[in-house]
């Protein structure tokens, strides 16, 4: 059997009233101190899928943003992310490449120097070098003598310069010259990394110092102006590092303050146009989160990603004033629970809750509490997506359930069982002969290609609705209502779904779930069709309701926080909002 859409909805309604209850003022705790106020964020030079450790390249380039740079120092980030200048620099051009120390030719088309025997018809870079000088001291010195050269340049190699000359690409070629001149050759190491100036083989500088650094890379600007710098086409703040800890291809990390880093991730996850509350919700979920996963990435070299695996991150140039004013509005502030900081997920939309992070993942987090959002009614249909629509046929669904190892046949049917806030918790498929196969919480997602746990199939599930049915009357907002009992007013513990019996006692009616034997098959069209609400994991804050919050009901950036992440405190140099 199915829930009618005013039982489900009475059912409903006592979970409803205490979710959308904002909490009292918190109490004071201490501030939060971030360990580092420069945050390392890998960066990549294309937007593929897959994962940090796949997104290396065999060169990335850089190019100041005119007028706010004329070069660069190159140098090493300390172990406390501050950059150390070795004296060396390169002003007579602005735009450069850092490359591996391989025989390599430039790819015009894709603005790259890629390995020799991958392609051809460009400026060749070879990697066999001669040996002019090696010990020297300081790098002024050691430029001094590359200068007597036409193609000499300068490395760093542990703590020491040398001076190089040549590019061969064969070995042999390489000691032709190296004989006739009295010199050695040298063909650097897997860690050694080339910088030219980008779309030529004009070696400008070399840096080696095996695992244990790597070269860093900082723009030079006018005074008064903050350095800006293209990557890819895109505009950064701060200077960048360049690894090849692996002894193979580079990765590329942009070396950011704090809160240049969130300035240019909320106008990435939010459009800049937005109401100033809703992005300073953003900036501080952005910057506790970043500050909460410090070491996510720690064994590539960098703190977070730049991709959704973390946070979409791709520099400054989509942010405008009323962005900037959020994040500046709420500089140095973070989320805490408990006087620790907060996993701060968040999503798309919700699609009217969000969910448990138990029912979602594994950890029951505290915090991270399933509530009923009556806030995203109103710009439901603003989101292009969301509402969605997905469809299979029966032997297409089985291809899914092959596809993640099970083996069954074409499916005959479906059961689901739901969370206390309507998101699916499970779902059941039986094939033609009997067998059925269970997956839960996000697999319920991926299995399905649905946007969201917030789905129904074929009409199986909670009823979505426009709003809330009491008493056969439509509301359109839980504020100010109450749940009568036996005895008189009676306050509901929360988590927890209750109904009221007809002799008006109020009762747990269980975990919210349709009827485990409810089950339904394919439609007259013979497909499965899933039908849902929302676009994201459902864990946290959503994003779309944070928009309508503030541009609808004109609330704060802490009163939306707290809505989202249950008994939670914006804490920021020792005073508590």
């Amino acid at each position: 059997m199915r829930f009618g859409r005013k039982t489900a909805l009475f059912l409903a309604l006592a979970l409803l009233l205490a979710a959308a209850l904002i909490p009292a003022s918190p109490r004071a705790e201490a501030s939060y101190t971030p360990p580092y106020t420069t945050v390392r964020i890998g960066i990549y030079t294309y937007n593929g899928s897959g994962s940090p450790s796949e997104k290396t390249f065999t060169s990335s380039n850089l190019q100041n943003v005119p007028g706010c740079g004329y070069g660069y120092r190159l140098g090493y980030f300390d172990e406390n992310r501050s950059f150390v200048d070795i004296g060396a620099s390169i002003t007579d051009t602005d735009k450069i490449t850092a490359t591996m120390d391989k025989n390599m030719v430039y790819d015009a088309g894709s603005r790259r120097y890629i390995p020799l025997e991958e392609g051809s018809g460009g400026v060749v870079l070879g990697c066999f070098h001669l040996t002019v000088a090696a010990g020297i001291e300081d790098f002024a010195t050691a430029a001094q003598q590359a200068a007597q050269y036409p193609d000499g340049f300068v490395r760093y190699e542990n703590g020491m310069f040398m001076v190089l000359k040549g590019q061969y690409t064969s070995s042999a070629s390489a000691r032709d010259a190296a004989g006739a001149e009295g010199l050695s050759v040298d063909s650097g190491s897997p860690y050694t990394v080339t910088v030219v100036e980008t779309g030529t083989n004009r070696i400008l500088f070399e840096f080696d110092c095996g695992t244990e650094k790597s070269i860093g890379i900082m723009p030079i600007a006018p005074e008064g102006v903050k350095a800006q710098t293209y990557h890819r086409d895109c505009q950064y703040y701060g200077g960048f590092s360049f690894l090849r800890n692996t002894g193979d291809k580079l990765t590329t990390v942009n070396y950011v303050d704090v809160e240049d880093y969130v300035k240019g991730v909320v106008p990435w996850e939010m459009s800049a146009s937005w109401p100033l509350e809703a992005l300073k919700a953003q900036a501080i979920t952005a910057r506790t989160y970043l500050m909460a996963n410090l070491t996510k990435h720690r064994a590539l070299g960098f703190d977070i990603c730049n991709t959704a695996e973390c946070q979409a991150y791709h520099g400054n140039q989509r942010a405008n004033a009323n962005s900037d004013m959020a994040v500046d509005q709420t500089a140095g502030q973070y989320l805490t629970y408990q006087g620790a900081l907060c996993e701060t997920y968040y999503m798309s939309s919700d699609g009217g809750a969000t969910e448990n992070s138990e029912n979602v993942w594994t950890e029951a987090i505290p915090y991270l509490r399933g509530v009923a959002d009556p806030y995203e009614k109103n710009i439901e249909s603003i989101p292009s997506q969301y509402r969605y629509t997905v469809s299979y046929t029966p032997s297409q669904l089985a291809q899914r359930l092959r596809d993640r190892g099970s083996n069954c046949s074409d499916i005959a049917s479906i059961r689901m069982t739901f969370t206390e806030v309507g998101n699916v918790r499970t779902i059941t498929f039986t094939d033609t002969r009997g067998r059925n196969f269970t997956f839960s919480k996000s697999d319920t997602r991926g299995v399905t290609g649905c946007r969201s746990q917030r789905f129904a199939v074929n009409g199986l599930g909670p009823v979505q609705s426009e709003g809330f049915y009491i008493n056969d009357q439509t509301v359109d907002s839980l504020g100010g209502l109450y749940v009568l009992g036996a005895g008189g007013v009676d306050v509901l513990p929360s988590g927890d779904l209750y109904a009221i019996t007809g002799a008006g006692e109020i009762g747990k009616v269980g975990d919210g779930a349709v009827d485990a034997n409810a089950s339904v098959g394919p439609n007259a069209s013979g497909k499965f069709v899933f039908s849902g609400t929302g676009w994201g994991h459902n864990v946290g804050m959503s994003q779309w309701g944070a928009y309508s919050m503030a541009l609808n009901y004109g609330m704060t950036c802490e009163e939306i926080l707290s809505f989202y992440y249950t008994g939670t405190q914006v804490t920021s140099t020792g005073v508590t909002y």
